[in-house]
């Protein structure tokens, strides 16, 4: 991932992470010491009524500085890497205008590359050619649909999991509509088209084990709080479905799966957390395919003092 220092370029700064790595309190911390508006980079944060297993920053925590992205879409409308772009550039020109800066936070590293770099146009979504996947993986399994991704694209299937059902699909969509893979349309970018970050910070463990840890008391948190609850009033709305985006996300896909009686809640905790655990790893993968990006040991003691040192010395 590029960063740009380019007079008269988009200037936002990039903190980015795995989930659970400190990434709120780091932003919060920025914005005591310097005028920021933070804009959310997160493919989960953007549905309304998906509070807790989101960890969307409190009610107390968006009234400190102000958050964009957050609660801008309802649970079965779609959201892509596109239009948080659109959304993403046009956010940091009003931000810069109001003359403070914009701070992308998140973990979603696909909208950290596509605003960077850019993304070339992908064909639309076909929803015969879906269906017709979605047969095929009802047949064989999500496993033997990944492996079929990674005899046309092995790049893209490398960095999914076999699970992944909602992105091995996408990608074996976008082959089978275009006869390209997805990570072909992801490295080119137009000359140009991308919005670089002036700087890309990024809190990483250097201990899985911490970040282990953090992760299980953060699981065990939403559950006090009503997790499974929140999850009973989405289905309750009827309109819902296990196969959205939005009932994709980590946690969610778990909770969603134990009240249908596809296992028994009380196994709820361990899959949730162990699926927690993947979306780091997969995270993590994509943070070290970022170039220039100043990284910051997340269990450090001292981890959000060296990242507001940092930014308040480059923006």
């Amino acid at each position: 991932m590029a960063t740009d220092t380019t007079p008269g370029a988009l200037r936002y700064v990039a903190l980015a992470g795995p989930t659970a790595a400190g990434k709120t309190a780091a932003a919060l911390a920025i914005a005591r010491r310097r005028p920021v508006e933070i804009v959310s980079v997160d493919s989960a944060l953007v549905y309304r009524g998906m509070d807790i297993g989101t960890a969307k920053p409190s009610a107390a925590e968006r009234a400190e500085v102000p958050h964009h992205l957050i609660d801008i879409r309802d649970p079965r409308e779609a959201y892509s890497a596109a239009a948080f772009v659109a959304d993403a550039r046009r956010l940091i020109a009003e931000i810069s205008a109001r003359g403070k800066l914009a701070l992308l936070v998140g973990g979603t590293m696909l909208y950290f590359k596509a605003l960077a770099d850019g993304l070339d146009a992908m064909p639309a979504a076909d929803p015969a050619l879906r269906r017709q996947l979605e047969a095929e993986a009802a047949t064989l399994g999500w496993p033997a649909m990944h492996a079929r991704l990674a005899e046309v694209d092995a790049v893209t299937a490398a960095r999914l999991a076999p699970n992944d059902s909602q992105r091995i699909q996408r990608a074996l969509e976008v082959w089978h509509a275009s006869g390209r893979t997805l990570a072909s349309f992801h490295a080119a970018a137009q000359s140009g088209g991308g919005t670089p970050a002036t700087a890309l910070f990024s809190l990483e463990p250097t201990e899985r084990a911490w970040l282990n840890a953090r992760i299980e008391a953060r699981f065990d948190a939403m559950l006090s709080e009503g997790f499974i609850a929140e999850v009973q009033a989405l289905r309750a709305r009827g309109d819902l479905a296990a196969d959205l985006p939005s009932m994709r996300c980590v946690g969610y896909r778990q909770t969603w799966e134990a009240l249908d009686g596809a296992w028994p809640i009380t196994e709820l905790r361990e899959r949730g957390v162990a699926a927690t655990r993947q979306l780091a790893k997969r995270q993590m993968t994509w943070l070290r395919s970022m170039p220039g990006r100043h990284v910051i040991a997340a269990e450090a003691p001292d981890a959000i003092a060296q990242v507001v040192r940092q930014v308040l010395e480059i923006a």
